[in-house]
């Protein structure tokens, strides 16, 4: 499966369908992608939304007219036929709620208290069919014989549509677009399967160029600045080589414009892009990193960054103090307190380098993105590594424009030769776009986890690192993450999804003493962590750990480092960089990430082994080694709607309640064992 599922193809055009002189989907103002909010019609009274002005005569006043035209008045349609659900309503005689489980769980029910009424439990089923004609007798007896149960009634479902929405099948794919036929990255391999193309063929469904006719109706001014020259308009400085066509075309890949017969679609096409041009001076400095990453935090809801330190094989880099505190504050502060979105391009360093290096793309603060080629394998220029959180798709190993990025370039042109890894994360910023537009509460963290949950393996394929499963059975890939985005999916889960609980941060134990590392073999370390259990910072499930490192070596590019966590799994933190002669600098407190152990526990003991890859013998010395934890206390899936019981999210819930019963238990035996 792609980046865009078919039916994310038709979501994408009913944006265009439903309303198209005042597009809901206004939200997004992008730093190379990102957004703020139009007037939404659920939106509460303190809201303030920055784009009532720069909308065209009419739509807002339209907007407060309509108000719920999109998203909040449903309209009733009744069946010819009753349809019963798997869903009943039950009424207990006495008892509360522990009642409620204790009846509902003997009888094959799931059980949730109506929050807004006394005495009355949701209960629901999921060995019935979720929709039928007949009513479920035998359930519905079993529980009116039970002398607990005085009431049980099966619910009868109806259908409800928002007014102004159209069903996905009702929409045509039909964009006049002269490159949407060769932007397969938004195709379903299924589909076009169907139709017997072969899965790289199309079929149907920052300094930036801001005067493009491709790009100028979604541009927006207000939240574009040039930190080069300090001024409000980031237009790039043309050359004869093209270098700064680089912006313009990741900018097309979010925002081009649909349906006006020029170039491509962007994937989030009615979406506004600012423009932030920073990277047009001789050298970089940190006031303009941060000033840039922290442009308008209340304006901007997604800074997608296509750059970062030398993918030379030999460079280790990341933020410095200012940006660092940008960064924090973004996400701590951004968004009315919900968080920027950073999107961070993992890297085109290939297998000589490790993104791990780089401390942007490895930052627990950003959504680092790599890229499959069309045929789902691993292009040349990717880096792996174990911060990785997915990936989206970019051009090809060979220079076949069928294969490349389809895009907006500059002088008003189009191209199909946009590339690297570069191409991918304004990709991701696109899909991102579109879960904010389906659920504006989301946080950074949410989006996070939305990744992580709805990303798909498919067909991807690594030759050198294989796919595997971590403790709580979410599978990964060290290049490619938790595999590809879909866009479809993350939309649905997106609109059910609640605020995942409150993060901590806990120092999980630390090595000070030095100690060698053999020139053969491997220095093995341990640390046995309680994650701060019994502390107000306890962490029970992981997102996100950092392994804070201090290492010497006479050639640093050999060196090779792993860590296991307590449920046995693997993370690569650092691989070998052919290119990386250094034997002075070495690793100082570089905080290695990974990803891979997401949701597990993380009480146990965690394991580190450091060794030489090369045939040369190398020494070395670690001397600091420090575990950072960072999760929840409470389980981040337990409230959260499934609709999708074979999906991750489904998985995970499992397993949180088996682990939460299994603790329950625990508990009542250590205390029955005290009281004794």
């Amino acid at each position: 499966m792609p980046l865009v599922s078919s039916s994310t193809q038709r979501f994408l055009l009913k944006q265009q369908t439903n309303n198209k002189n005042c597009i809901y989907i206004f939200f997004f103002y992008l730093h190379l992608s990102s957004g703020s909010p139009a007037p939404p019609a659920c939106a509460p009274p303190s809201t303030t939304f920055h784009s009532q002005r720069k909308m065209k005569g009419g739509c807002f006043s339209r907007w407060k007219a309509a108000a719920g035209l999109l998203f909040c008045i449903m309209v009733f349609a009744s069946a010819e036929r009753p349809v019963f659900t798997n869903h009943f309503l039950v009424e207990l005689h006495k008892g509360g709620e522990e009642e409620a489980r204790q009846v509902a769980g003997e009888h094959g029910f799931g059980v949730r208290k109506l929050p807004f009424t006394e005495g009355l439990y949701h209960f629901y089923h999921d060995g019935l069919a979720k929709a039928k004609r007949r009513r479920s007798l035998h359930h519905r007896q079993q529980l009116e014989r039970d002398p607990r149960v005085k009431m049980a009634l099966q619910q009868e479902g109806f259908n409800r549509k928002k007014r102004g929405y159209r069903d996905l099948n009702e929409i045509d794919i039909n964009m006049n677009d002269p490159l949407f036929t060769k932007q397969w990255y938004l195709v379903s391999y299924d589909n076009l399967r169907k139709e017997g193309l072969p899965g790289h063929s199309p079929s149907p469904p920052l300094r930036i160029d801001y005067l493009h006719p491709d790009l100028a109706s979604n541009y927006n001014a207000e939240a574009s600045y040039d930190f080069s020259s300090n001024d409000p308009y980031p237009y790039p400085r043309y050359t004869d080589d093209w270098f700064n066509s680089h912006g313009t075309r990741c900018a097309g890949e979010v925002s081009a414009a649909a349906n006006n017969n020029i170039c491509g679609v962007g994937v989030a096409y009615n979406s506004k892009v600012a423009g932030i041009r920073m990277l047009d001076q001789p050298f970089m400095t940190d006031i303009i990193e941060a000033s840039s990453i922290s442009h308008m935090p209340q304006l901007i809801d997604i800074y997608s960054a296509s750059w970062g330190p030398t993918d030379n094989g030999k460079t280790v880099d990341g933020p410095r103090e200012l940006t660092l505190q940008a960064m924090a504050d973004g996400v701590n502060k951004g968004r009315g307190g919900k968080g920027s979105i950073y999107v961070w391009a993992s890297g085109d360093g290939g297998s000589y380098d490790d993104c791990n290096c780089d401390g942007y793309a490895s930052s627990m603060w950003t959504i680092s993105i790599n890229s499959a080629i069309n045929d789902g394998r691993t292009a040349l220029y990717d880096e792996s590594c174990s911060s990785t959180l997915a990936s989206t798709f970019s051009n090809g190993r060979k220079r076949n424009p069928e294969a490349g990025v389809a895009t907006t370039d500059l002088y008003g042109n189009c191209t199909l030769r946009h590339s690297g890894t570069s191409a991918a994360a304004p990709e991701a910023a696109g899909v991102f776009a579109l879960a904010l537009e389906a659920n504006l509460a989301l946080t950074w963290r949410d989006m996070q986890h939305l990744t992580v949950l709805t990303s798909k393996r498919n067909q991807l394929h690594d030759e050198v690192h294989q796919w595997r499963r971590n403790g709580v059975g979410l599978e990964f890939n060290h290049l490619f993450g938790y595999g590809v985005l879909d866009a479809g999916a993350m939309v649905k889960m997106a609109k059910d999804w609640k605020t995942v609980p409150e993060r901590f941060h806990c120092v999980g134990g630390s090595v000070q003493d030095p100690e060698k590392i053999p020139s053969t073999g491997k220095l093995v370390l341990t640390l046995t962590t309680d994650a701060c259990e019994g502390k107000e910072n306890f962490v029970r499930y992981l997102e996100h750990v950092q392994a804070v490192i201090t290492v010497n070596a006479t050639r640093r590019g050999d060196l090779n480092i792993n860590m296991t966590s307590p449920m046995g799994t693997k993370s690569i933190l650092l691989s070998r960089r052919p290119r990386d002669d250094d034997s002075k600098v070495g690793f100082d407190k570089w905080p290695f990430m990974t990803t891979h152990t997401w949701g597990e526990d993380a009480r146990g003991t965690w394991t580190l082994e450091l060794g030489f890859v090369g045939s040369a013998p190398q020494k070395g010395v670690l001397k600091e080694w420090t575990l950072m934890l960072h999760g929840t206390q409470s389980a981040p899936y337990i409230d959260q709607v499934v609709r999708d019981y074979q999906s991750k999210l489904a998985m995970s819930k499992k397993e949180e309640l088996e682990e939460e019963l299994d603790e329950a238990v625990e508990r009542s035996l250590k205390s029955i064992l005290h009281k004794n």
